[in-house]
């Protein structure tokens, strides 16, 4: 056996680790965290021992090509792995702390209610962690990072019968979307520029090949690079997009150690290693990283020092850091970003896991030792930095002001579509569609276009209105299914996509979509609650359907649980690469497909319990 057919056991150790969690009783305390400690005990000692035989033969990029689950004429999904440097360091430093905090864990959340959801979480984490480091082309590593974007979600919300939780989840959660949907554009733009499936082995060991595309087609190129760019700096919270990190603390100490301190915030420094070979012979995107790293040290340091509170102070320290690391690999220093990622990673850990008894003696000690406070004057460009550092220079405001105000705006201003006949209407022009699909488009290439366009922007159109949506649920949940459906009908007219690849995603939405659609009117006939003005924190009484429907709406989002995760990839690779309007459209889409559907779903089982004698957390806590 050659040493790269091991490579499998690093996705198959903490997957397994993950089933058994499952199946185990929530009320087995200490069988949840031994698997947890067991099976990232087990990766470590794995990747200590495979690590040496790897050293010992001379470091060569191992690369296989494990199994293809759907092959076209133009498009190949098939999984990969590859072990280098970058995969060996980061699994190993993964492997560490995901056994420290899995120990700590074990004592911090013990008794909490979500005691087996919080494990269950870490370990689909590190699932998704493990995928990711050694994924050998982007649809692997995209599939692993999808599974620590909902992860993020589910532990920022742990404390779900709150308010500010549940918030900030969506907070968070908006930002991972719009990395996610630049992480997809560079797949597209990929496919159209090595004209199919391009392993990062491929660009890796012929960066010949990566210059002359590079120099045959420079906009496609930098398009490509802008796009994975972006997709890091949100994933490592570069500015602006920084302010997430703090919102993120809101759940348990033990998980934002391990997500934002540790492992998670540094993985858009991996997705920048990982594709080094292409993007660094383009050298306005090496400054642009170097420019982007600076900014955000300078910002972060400055808001470190005048926050109050310890995890906010921790998170943008963190940030500070990681901001040197992007300056790092813009330079070229890459054996030096892992030894800064590995330093940075285990402080901030320890960091966070010790705040609270921190917190607990700083305290005492201001009761009864804590000196006099000395003012100061300040100049007025030291008070009025301090005052935007209090302010976090604003970034939660600007953000929502310019990027997701006018989105709310425009499913203001359509509202008025939402009516019975809108449904009716849909229905009859994708009937339509159908019927000249078959009889007429051939023909009249001009139709087609239009109504390629049309369908596109009707499904952005239903999907605002759903994003803004405030009283019915099952409105809302139909308006998505319905986006879904003119996503498809404006692909497939586009490309004559084949029948069998249709079934695969109208299969997927039809089943998914009922199924939500089932859970809604099942909790309408228990609590007659299904309204989207509030929080009705249905969850706490009816937790199976609440996991029931968690399910129908990461399945069509397209999570890796279901057949739309490929059937999406897949449509995406039917749009030409001079369509840039229609991939606009469908990536706006994909962003609020999932905004929609977790909207929905924290609005009808999160937040403050209806239930009489429940302990109530209110807003202001």
């Amino acid at each position: 056996m050659h040493l790269q057919d091991l490579l499998i056991y690093f996705f198959f150790i903490p997957l397994l680790g993950y089933i058994f969690s499952v199946l185990i009783s929530k009320k087995r305390e200490s069988a949840l965290a031994l698997t947890a400690i067991i099976t990232s005990g087990v990766q470590l000692f794995g990747t200590i021992v495979f690590g040496a035989f790897w050293i010992s033969n001379g470091q060569i990029t191992l690369d296989i090509k494990q199994i293809t689950i759907l092959k076209t004429p133009d498009f190949d999904f098939y999984i990969a792995f590859i072990f280098d440097q970058n995969s060996f360091i980061y699994l190993l430093v993964g492997s560490v702390l995901t056994l420290l905090v899995s120990v700590f864990s074990k004592y911090y959340i013990h008794r909490e209610q979500g005691f087996k959801k919080y494990f269950n979480n870490v370990q689909l984490f590190f699932v998704g962690y493990s995928v990711v480091v050694i994924a050998g082309n982007f649809e692997t590593l995209f599939l692993g990072w999808e599974l620590i974007g909902i992860t993020s979600f589910l532990l920022i919300s742990f404390y779900n019968n709150r308010y500010l939780p549940v918030k900030n989840a969506m907070k968070v959660v908006s930002l991972y979307r719009l990395g996610d949907v630049f992480l997809i554009l560079s797949m597209w733009l990929s496919h159209h520029l090595w004209h199919g499936n391009i392993s990062f082995y491929a660009i890796k060991n012929n960066p010949a090949k990566a210059l002359m595309l590079i120099n045959e087609h420079p906009a496609l190129s930098i398009s490509i690079a802008l796009c994975i760019f972006i997709g890091a700096s949100v994933k490592s919270a570069m500015y602006p997009f920084s302010s997430w990190v703090a919102r993120a603390m809101e759940g348990p100490s033990s998980s934002s150690a391990i997500f934002y301190g540790s492992l998670s915030i540094h993985l858009g420094v991996f997705l920048l290693l990982r594709t080094y070979d292409f993007w660094s012979q383009i050298e306005y995107l090496n400054c642009l990283i170097i420019a982007i790293g600076l900014l955000t040290s300078f910002i972060c340091n400055t808001i470190a020092r005048a926050q109050s509170t310890v995890k906010t102070q921790i998170a943008y320290a963190s940030i500070t850091q990681i901001g040197l690391i992007f300056i790092e690999i813009g330079f070229g220093f890459n054996t030096f970003a892992l030894i800064h990622f590995m330093g940075n990673a285990f402080l901030r850990t320890y960091q966070i896991l010790v705040s609270p008894s921190v917190m607990n003696y700083l305290i005492h000690n201001q009761l009864f030792a804590a000196p006099r406070p000395v003012s100061k004057l300040k100049n007025a460009f030291a008070t009025t930095l301090h005052m935007w550092s209090i302010k976090e220079f604003d970034m939660d405001t600007t953000l929502f002001k310019y990027l997701w105000q006018p989105f709310k705006q425009i499913g203001v201003y359509l509202n008025f579509l939402n009516t019975p006949w809108l449904f009716v209407f849909n229905i009859s022009l994708l009937v339509l569609g159908i019927y000249l699909d078959i009889n007429t488009f051939s023909t009249h290439q001009l139709l087609l276009d239009v109504f390629v366009y049309l369908f596109a922007t009707i499904a952005l159109i239903l999907l605002l209105i759903s994003f803004n949506e405030r009283l019915s649920s099952k409105q809302a949940w139909v308006n998505v299914f319905l986006g879904h459906l003119f996503i498809m009908m404006s692909i497939s007219i586009n490309s004559h996509i084949e029948l069998r690849y249709l079934l695969l995603y109208l299969l997927s939405i039809c089943f998914f979509g009922f199924l939500g659609l089932f859970a809604i009117s099942k909790l309408q006939s228990l609590t007659n609650k299904i309204s989207l003005d509030t929080y009705h924190g249905s969850g706490k009484e009816h937790p199976k359907l609440s996991m029931l429907f968690l399910i129908a709406c990461i399945g069509l989002i397209g999570f890796p649980i279901s057949p739309l995760y490929i059937g999406i990839d897949l449509f995406l690779t039917y749009i030409e690469k001079h369509q840039y309007f229609i991939m606009g459209l469908v990536a706006l889409s994909l962003i609020f497909i999932e905004l929609s559907l977790l909207r929905i779903y924290t609005r009808l089982f999160c937040g403050i319990p209806d239930i009489v004698n429940e302990p109530t957390a209110f807003k202001s806590s």
